[in-house]
């Protein structure tokens, strides 16, 4: 049997986004432009330095942090020295076997009324893990200043997703400096989640370049556009933090890599899937797809995320029959148990789980990711970490040795014989 995985919008549903959220029609009726039209041109911003300390040794510009806090800009955002608690990026010894790395990442970051952002960000702390969340521009953007986003191909403030309440933008932020200083990643889900026709596979390397750099715009513009005083500034620094993230439905990569490369970015998490290997490079960038695991009871596998579940369970329904609910949450849990254990076992490559902050068929899943991160983080040898900590450890390894790595199946343990 083939699997089904699904990519496009209708397979999203809320995608990037909370249970609380409803995706918006993107209005389209009179938008009868050019894909040029309509998309502001923005130059690419001065990269930053994101050095890192890596197989060379070089010291990074944080090192050398004089020690006093920055607020930048309007005082969204600050820098407040190198991020804490990060793993530290060591070489392998000759012969010596591969942490297990896992990486759980999240598309939209939107701290709703359901409280999944906080949920996760206090598994994690108890499962002394670290993860990913690939935040959702227009979630730092209150909808009556919507018309600040001009999206490619589409007229300004139009969006694939509902915009967030200003009490949700509110939360959002607090808990967005607060998994900063726990050590997660805050990557780029980029902005208006727009997928299939004039979407991110449809766009321009030009077109991405603005979306990316509208991303960092309401990153750090969030006070002058809520008007928000009372709040903080993120602890954060957008411009050095963010080196790398997921486009909406996992589209439009031939034209993203191009465009990310005047950022400075270090990885795309974008690629459609693949089986459990070890990552390589595209056009200079690490490619870190979602990948397929073995689906329990059947002879198909299936994408490393939540949605694709909900596929090949309910038929698409966000609420399916309940009376399966624990059959399909057990399936969830037992095919990240699956996966993780034929790497653990064999090849040692980095397992990616892929998830929204959702509840459908009654929060199952994230049930489901909770149990798994519950369970394989606290391991002897297995590193929970974030996607850029991943992309400074593969930095810092013998090429050679990566490249071994690349040649196993997934359940090959390696041979340093070779």
């Amino acid at each position: 049997m083939t699997p089904r995985i699904v990519l496009g919008l209708a397979a999203c549903l809320v995608a990037s986004g909370s249970a609380a959220l409803i995706p918006l029609a993107s209005d389209e009726s009179s938008d009868n432009r050019t894909p040029q039209q309509g998309t502001r041109t923005v130059a690419a911003p001065t990269p930053t330095a994101r050095e890192h300390r890596g197989g060379d040794g070089k010291k990074t510009e944080e090192e050398k942090w004089d020690g006093k806090v920055k607020i930048l800009g309007d005082g969204s955002t600050s820098y407040t020295g190198p991020q804490k608690g990060q793993l530290k990026a060591r070489r392998l010894k000759p012969g010596e076997k591969p942490p297990q790395f896992v990486v759980f990442s999240w598309d939209g970051a939107l701290e709703g009324d359901d409280r999944m952002f906080s949920r996760f960000r206090r598994a994690a702390k108890e499962s002394n893990a670290h993860m990913t969340f690939f935040l959702t521009g227009i979630y730092l953007l209150p909808e009556e200043k919507r018309n600040l986003y001009e999206p490619p191909q589409h007229k300004p403030g139009a969006a694939a997703i509902s915009y967030p309440t200003r009490e949700h933008i509110r939360m959002t932020l607090e808990q967005l400096g607060d998994a900063w200083r726990e050590g997660n990643e805050i990557g780029s889900h980029f902005n208006g989640h727009f997928c299939e026709k004039k979407g991110g596979g449809d766009w321009s390397t030009d077109e991405w370049m603005s979306e990316i750099n509208q991303f960092y715009s309401f990153v750090q513009n969030w006070k002058t556009n809520t008007g928000f005083k009372d709040l903080d500034p993120l602890p954060f620094d957008p411009t050095r933090e963010v080196v790398g993230g997921r486009a909406p439905c996992l589209e439009g990569q031939k034209t993203l890599l191009p465009a990310t490369k005047p950022f400075g970015w270090r990885y795309d998490a974008s690629s459609p899937g693949d089986f459990q290997i070890w990552p390589s490079k595209k056009n200079g960038v690490w490619d870190l797809p979602l990948q397929m695991l073995p689906f329990p009871g059947k002879d198909f596998q299936v994408l490393s995320m939540d949605f694709n579940f909900l596929y090949n369970q309910s038929e698409g329904s966000t609420e399916g029959d309940p009376g399966k609910y624990q059959t399909w949450r057990k399936e969830a849990r037992d095919s990240y148990a699956a996966g993780f254990e034929r790497v653990f076992n064999g090849s040692r490559a980095p397992l990616f789980i892929g998830n929204h902050f959702e509840d459908w068929n009654g929060g199952i899943y994230m049930d489901a990711v909770e149990e798994t991160m519950r369970e394989v983080c606290p391991r002897k040898e297995v590193r929970c970490v974030s996607f850029r900590e991943l992309t400074d450890w593969l930095d810092a390894q013998d090429p050679k040795v990566l490249a071994h790595l690349r040649t196993l199946d997934p359940a090959q343990p390696p041979n340093w014989k070779q």
